[in-house]
């Protein structure tokens, strides 16, 4: 099960629920595989809704790696993912999101 509290998000892939979190290690990552280079640009992208199927599987992949999985883009290639591309976008986006969005007073 995912924890949204510390970043986490889910997709099925495979028929199998795969935990997701961008790390700052698979952030690193995901910035080096970026063709526009930083991070403020893709969310800039996802936030206009300008992004590309690139940026979505850069963006799974990042997750995925930062929630432990040791596979590659290649390997999601022909990957059966739940949902489909708008699922895929759905969870990429939520998990920018979730890396950067601050954490609730819980007191509020």
């Amino acid at each position: 099960m995912e924890n949204p509290w510390a970043g986490e998000a889910a997709l099925v892939i495979g028929g199998e629920r795969q935990v997701l979190k961008l790390t700052l290690g698979a952030l690193a990552e995901l910035e080096a595989t970026l063709e526009a280079g930083d991070l403020i640009a893709l969310i800039e992208r996802f936030e206009g809704g300008r992004f590309s199927s690139r940026d979505v599987l850069a963006l799974i992949v990042a997750g995925l790696r930062g929630g432990g999985w040791r596979g590659t883009a290649a390997d999601l290639l022909s990957a059966e993912i739940e949902g489909g591309p708008v699922e895929a976008a759905r969870v990429a986006g939520l998990l920018l999101a979730r890396a950067f969005a601050l954490p609730s007073d819980p007191r509020k």
